[in-house]
């Protein structure tokens, strides 16, 4: 009885030895990673020299407008095609003046503008061509014209749409096609016919709205 106490108590001297020789090992361990952490940052102190901490600045952060559904998304769009569409149909001789030369005025601008217009108030910069084009072809590449010069920032155009001589019956169909299309542009601030040597009968100076308006 008495040798199995003696066993017992070696067997947890032996324990207790062994448990005290893990610690004091992982305290070596320890203590030698923060020696070797220690001479890491000197080393690397040493390498880049004096460091200064960045100044806090007022930064904003401009974070991404989220995606809108695609429903949501297809409904914008096919908004933006209404919006963009000119129809064939529309009557704008209502909304024309003719005197001794036609002209057109979106309402609320001044009357002076469709006269400084006439008499070269703001330079042609771009001019497109018509002349050939079948009705659709012509909307198409009317309505393509004026996102293009618009983007550029574009004020005074020349549109040339012919007299319509070589049509049947001699009838000309796309110029008053063009002066309806011209009108449902928003766009479009005011046109007139073009003087003779800049087409005549068979042109229009469209002016176009700005960013600091007709003027």
């Amino acid at each position: 009885m008495k040798s199995n106490s003696l066993q017992d108590l070696k067997k947890l001297r032996q324990q207790l030895a062994e448990r005290q020789a893990k610690i004091a090992a992982e305290e070596s361990a320890r203590r030698k990673n923060e020696t070797q952490s220690k001479q890491d940052q000197d080393l690397f102190a040493k390498a880049i020299g004096a460091t200064k901490p960045l100044r806090q600045t007022d930064r904003v952060v401009h974070r991404p407008a989220p995606a809108l559904p695609l429903p949501l998304q297809r409904e914008r769009d096919e908004k933006s095609v209404l919006r963009e569409a000119i129809s064939d149909e529309f009557d704008a001789s209502t909304l024309l003046q003719v005197d001794d030369h036609l002209s057109y005025l979106r309402p609320g601008l001044s009357p002076d503008v469709t006269s400084r217009l006439r008499r070269g108030h703001w330079a042609v910069q771009r001019e497109i061509d018509l002349h050939g084009f079948r009705v659709h072809e012509a909307r198409e590449a009317l309505s393509a014209f004026l996102r293009e010069v618009q983007r550029a920032g574009v004020r005074c155009v020349r549109v040339v749409h012919g007299k319509g001589l070589g049509s049947p019956g001699r009838t000309p169909v796309l110029k008053g096609k063009v002066h309806g299309w011209l009108i449902q542009k928003q766009e479009v601030l005011a046109f007139v016919q073009a003087k003779p040597l800049e087409g005549g009968a068979g042109a229009l100076l469209v002016l176009l709205q700005g960013g600091r308006g007709p003027g």
